[in-house]
């Protein structure tokens, strides 16, 4: 779910850029905050916790404190996550790259607080929540980190392997973004947290393959398999056709047994159509990083579309 946006310049033909008629003062903050919100990962935070109030409306749960926990999980995992692959970046998101090399001491203290405070929050919900708050941390530390080398090795072999890698991450976060609010409000299992489970599984399974369109070469560089690598960009795009076209299915067979309603499912099939047409740009268009922001984005329409169904906001 990473992201870049490194992008192609403005137009400079017959009328001049926006951005000639604001103060370069305010131009040069505009994009400070845009290299801190998504070379950090910080928009990655508030996404992450829609997804998660989602699954509090979906299936009728208390407000607990499950969207912050997983919010500060987000930004600890993605941003150690970035410290660690500065490197590699270098070759497909120099700018991002150059922004966490040049904020590394930060960035990595930020990273430790962050999950403290999490694991801290989780206590409170008991030991399920603690486990579960503690698995996306232990998955990255054992797929991506060289803290344990040695036991460690088995899983970086796991991060080359073609849809192991993606399935991993989908799985760390599905079951965070569902599992969590069930575990704090010390709810049961159903056959609908069973659904939305694996709609957010297969979602940000897709949503993780988006950003390995532009990481190619970077990939192919230090040896990880992923769907572009392997099958190529035309292929892939239909590959993620095909996933969005399933889960499509898979929502309406949820509608018809009953177990969805109209209005969840409804919000559910927008967002997916939405996906359907991201898929679509997906090799075409010249903003790579922009695109992958857009598939994360796309549970901010979900979630507004599931507040009017619902609730008639």
């Amino acid at each position: 779910m990473a992201s870049e946006t490194n992008e192609l310049p403005a137009s400079t033909g017959d009328f001049a850029p926006w951005r000639a008629a604001v103060p370069a003062s305010i131009v040069d903050v505009g994009y400070r905050i845009r290299d801190v919100l998504t070379y950090s990962s910080a928009y990655l935070v508030f996404i992450a916790m829609i997804e998660v109030l989602t699954v509090h409306i979906v299936l009728s749960l208390p407000l607990n404190p499950a969207p912050v926990v997983v919010g500060l999980v987000t930004f600890a995992v993605y941003a150690g996550d970035r410290i660690a692959d500065a490197d590699d970046d270098a070759i497909s998101s120099p700018e991002r790259s150059a922004f966490v090399t040049r904020h590394r001491t930060l960035l990595s203290v930020l990273t430790a607080i962050t999950y403290g405070l999490a694991i801290a929050l989780s206590l409170t919900g008991g030991p399920f929540a603690l486990a579960i708050t503690l698995l996306p941390g232990g998955f990255w530390i054992l797929y991506a980190s060289d803290w344990l080398p040695t036991f460690g090795s088995y899983f970086k072999r796991l991060k080359r392997v073609l849809v192991v890698n993606s399935t991993i991450v989908a799985s760390a976060w599905a079951i965070a973004v569902v599992g969590l609010p069930i575990a704090f409000a010390e709810a049961s299992v159903t056959p609908l947290a069973t659904v939305v489970f694996v709609y957010f599984l297969v979602d940000t399974f897709v949503n993780t393959e988006i950003p390995n369109v532009r990481d190619v070469k970077a990939d192919e560089a230090v040896g990880v398999s992923t769907l572009p690598v392997v099958f190529g960009i035309r292929r892939t795009r239909r590959i993620l056709y095909g996933l969005d076209l399933a889960l499509i299915a898979f929502v309406v067979a949820a509608l018809s047994s009953g177990i969805l309603t109209t209005a969840v499912a409804a919000a559910i099939l927008v967002g997916l159509g939405y996906a359907l047409v991201l898929a679509w740009f997906v090799g075409r268009n010249t903003a790579p990083g922009r695109l992958a922001i857009a598939g994360e984005a796309k549970h901010l329409v979900v979630f507004a579309l599931l507040l009017v169904f619902t609730t008639g906001v």
